[in-house]
């Protein structure tokens, strides 16, 4: 009985994103205020500095990183692209998966101009110019470097079922498994209840190798967003506790955590999320 209520739970989250629109989403969620990048208080730049700072303290390493869940979004893996050389994105949805195809191939398309997250990452990374002999024979600019950089790194784009216990096809990693995990709103945007949501973490732990990394960025005291123009998506509300405990019970080790508080003028009114956190654990 409770096996069948967990699947009905399951089942109803994924009805709920079937009327998902990608380029509503980024409208909402990843132009200004929400992404104003003159602004130190607003959401992205300050996502970005938190996995900036992540990817460049030295730990996180390896030649395997996968983006678990990565929606229609690039800026999660910005930073990463420059520490590991593979780069794997996934996403439930094969529109945002269509979506992702758009900027790899470069062939125009793409909902939103990923630009100024690039610009950004390449400030934070104290780079104006490109760094090999051709940005420099020809005076392309560092973002371009970093676009071209991740178009070679990103080795493929994946089907995932975090509520699956294996999540991605079992010949889609080593069987190792990944050096590093990242995934932004994900798994409290896809689980029914906390329950739910402490299993997906144990489901993506069985993808990382002992002694490697996950950084996970997600909402607080949310319980809705629009994922399109009147599709209402329900949310866990998490509390910092429940994502500490829901690591712990999952098998990885805290390194830190850090919380964003929005500002007034960042609720917009797509969603009901006060704030969001960054988590940086390890697997042991």
């Amino acid at each position: 009985m409770e096996d069948k209520a967990r699947e009905n739970g399951v089942a109803a989250m994924a009805a709920c994103y079937q009327k998902f629109d990608p380029a509503a989403y980024l409208q909402y969620n990843y132009t200004p205020p929400r992404a104003d990048f003159a602004r130190k208080d607003s959401i992205v730049p300050w996502k970005l500095a938190c996995l900036h700072r992540a990817f460049t303290e030295g730990d996180v390493s390896g030649d395997l990183l996968v983006d678990i869940g990565s929606g229609p979004t690039l800026y999660q893996v910005l930073s990463g692209c420059e520490v590991f050389n593979k780069v794997i994105l996934t996403d439930f949805l094969e529109v945002n998966r269509q979506e992702l195809r758009h900027w790899l191939q470069d062939e125009g398309g793409c909902s939103l101009d990923w630009t100024p997250y690039l610009q950004h990452v390449c400030k934070l990374e104290g780079r104006r110019y490109g760094n090999d002999k051709l940005c420099l024979k020809t005076g392309a600019s560092a973002w371009t470097e970093k676009a071209a950089k991740l178009r070679q790194v990103i080795a493929d784009i994946l089907p995932i079922d975090v509520h699956c216990s294996q999540p991605l096809a079992p010949d889609a990693l080593p069987s190792s498994g990944a050096d590093c995990l990242v995934s932004c709103f994900c798994l409290e945007s896809v689980s029914p209840d906390l329950a739910a949501f402490t299993r997906a973490l144990g489901h993506i732990w069985k993808l990382l190798r002992p002694g490697g990394h996950l950084l996970l960025i997600g909402a607080l005291g949310e319980s809705y967003y629009f994922g399109g123009p009147g599709v209402r998506i329900p949310v866990v509300p998490l509390n910092e506790a429940q994502v500490c405990a829901g690591l712990k019970e999952s098998g990885y080790t805290i390194i830190r955590l850090e919380v964003y508080t929005l500002p007034q003028d960042m609720r917009v009114g797509v969603d009901d999320v006060t704030g969001v956190f960054f988590a940086k654990a390890r697997k042991d």
